[in-house]
């Protein structure tokens, strides 16, 4: 029987791979420059810090989680996002007594057993910030700020800014009644998970993507229009700080996010390039989440986004992210002496970070040299018994097919500094 994958996987071959690096290289070095160190959490946390950080009414918690009983019979989830992870991590490892903001990004694998189509996968890889301890509307545009980089270093320069607030514990909940005044007329048009948010989380009745929701939500009040105070003000700066650096953006009502830890500052980033899977990367403010799950009050910012989603935009543009790497030397060896005395200065070579290639597969002459083309190799020399002993050999270059003769004790050196 042929082994199969299961749903929802897939393997990241080495050519992909180098594309998944290049953008978690891009990614860190841009992240450290805005003053944020890595963190890995466990791939695997109790069931509990998701049912309470995500949301036991979000469709994460509801109906994507896999989630199993260890042999001690303890409840344990695959995480399904990575911010509830770090702010556990922030919580137990004392990190508020450090100097603040703590200044977190991640990359890591997440699962969520959800519909797969394009884009989606139920193990995908995800990379993401997050900013704990400021409150000020400062570190939500330096969030925004550092996400727009990131994507102009990958030549991504025109993804549409949306943003949002949606209040804080003070006008939400007054906003709630508003809402449920307004969809009470609704109810029985409603889908059956609609049904349950207009009892326990209202604002999520806005995000449903059922047709017959969607609909309704249209004629919706919005929670812009009903904000205290502070949030209209906190709100206000982020735009300022915004229109400050020449970052364009556009007010969405409409954004609330899926997760129930957000509050106010709430943004995407979207394409037109994705279909149906318009917003590359999402993000908001969670000034609740730390205490949510036993720590301190403390507020909190960050973003993530899904990396197979962002190589669909990657492809969908022609974006050359990163040129193929080739052997800079192929050796084309005759005979065993001549392998071993080549291996040394293949060894020699890659010691010094030159992507040099020999062949492990005992083909024959026309074999090695037709693989050292394959591999487009840039030089290639042939040694023998013959060019060992008399200390010289012939170099080619295979772009132009042009041949010279080198002293065999000179190869490291000339490849080395190029002096061929």
């Amino acid at each position: 029987m042929k082994v199969s994958l299961p749903k929802g996987t897939k393997d990241i071959l080495s050519e992909e791979m180098r594309k998944y690096r290049y953008i978690e290289n891009v990614f860190s070095e841009v992240c450290q420059n805005y003053g944020y160190g890595e963190i890995n959490t466990p791939v695997f946390e109790y069931t509990e810090l998701f049912q309470r950080g995500v949301g036991e009414t979000t469709d994460v918690v509801q109906k994507e989680m896999y989630t199993f009983n260890d042999k001690g019979n303890r409840s344990l989830t695959l995480r399904p996002e990575g911010t509830a992870g770090v702010v556990r991590s922030y919580i137990l490892n004392g990190m508020n007594s450090l100097p603040q903001p703590i200044k977190l990004f991640y990359m890591g694998k997440m699962y969520r057993y959800e519909n797969v189509q394009k884009g989606r996968y139920r193990e995908f890889t995800q990379i993401g910030v997050e900013a704990i301890g400021s409150l000020i509307p400062e570190i939500d545009v330096e969030t925004i700020s550092l996400l727009n980089t990131f994507f102009n270093k990958l030549n991504i320069n025109d993804l549409q800014i949306r943003i949002n607030s949606i209040g804080c514990k003070e006008c939400r909940p007054k906003y709630n009644e508003i809402l449920k005044d307004y969809y009470r007329n609704y109810l029985d048009d409603l889908c059956d998970d609609c049904k349950i948010r207009f009892e326990k989380n209202p604002l999520r009745l806005i995000d449903c993507k059922q047709h017959q929701c969607m609909a309704i939500s249209k004629n919706a009040p919005y929670l812009l229009d009903n904000l205290c105070d502070e949030c209209t003000d906190d709100f206000n700066k982020v735009k300022e700080g915004l229109d400050n650096l020449g970052i364009r953006y556009i007010v969405d009502k409409t954004i609330v996010r899926g997760l129930d830890y957000y509050t106010k500052t709430v943004f995407e980033f979207i394409s037109e390039n994705v279909g149906t899977q318009a917003t590359i990367c999402g993000g908001g403010r969670y000034d609740q989440l730390v205490e949510m799950l036993g720590g301190k009050p403390t507020p909190g910012i960050g973003f993530a986004m899904g990396v197979e989603r962002l190589m669909m935009e990657i492809e969908a543009r022609g974006v050359m992210l990163i040129e193929p790497k080739f052997p800079v030397l192929s050796m084309v060896t005759l005979g065993e002496a001549a392998y071993k005395f080549s291996s040394r200065i293949i060894d020699e070579l890659r010691k010094e970070d030159i992507f040099v290639d020999i062949d492990v597969m005992g083909r024959g002459l026309k074999a090695q040299m037709k693989y050292a083309d394959k591999m487009k190799s840039k030089y290639v020399i042939v040694l023998g018994d013959e060019e060992i002993k008399t200390n010289k050999c012939r170099i080619k270059i295979m772009e132009s097919g042009q041949e010279k003769e080198i002293s065999v004790d000179s190869i490291v050196n000339r490849i080395k500094e190029n002096k061929i």
